[in-house]
């Protein structure tokens, strides 16, 4: 959600890292985005932190459910230290991702996960799809 700051001013690519991450997102065809119900009220959580506007945020929720894969979970190994970002890693394991990009690295321990876990920058570096 780091790169919704980015949709406040004209996108300039390279500014944002997490922003970029969601422009490709959204122009890309190989890139899909693995959600949880309980991943989607997260987001709508911090995006009222971030003060956006509640018409905005259903607006941004309903794009992430239409173009993004809505996997079910309904409970949750403990694999990370923050137990908010359990869903995260469940969502990750049972929807077979290929990497969990993130600014928080450090709750999202590589050697529970299959996924590999890299930040926003690492995948906005790379020319296409996520890296290798």
């Amino acid at each position: 959600m780091a790169g919704i700051a980015g949709f406040k001013e004209q996108y300039l690519r390279g500014k944002n890292p997490s922003a970029d991450l969601l422009h490709r997102w959204a122009d890309a065809t190989n890139f899909t985005w693995l959600v949880t119900e309980e991943i989607l009220d997260e987001y709508k959580q911090v995006l009222k932190r971030l003060r956006v506007r509640g018409p905005l945020i259903g607006q941004i929720i309903n794009l992430i459910r239409e173009r993004a894969d809505v996997i079910k979970a309904s409970s949750y190994e403990e694999l990370s230290p923050d137990p908010k970002d359990n869903c995260f890693c469940a969502c990750a394991e049972r929807g077979k991702a290929d990497f969990i990009a993130t600014l928080n690295p450090k709750d999202f321990p590589q050697e529970r996960l299959k996924a590999r876990v890299i930040s926003p920058p690492q995948f906005s570096s790379r020319p296409q799809g996520p890296p290798t």
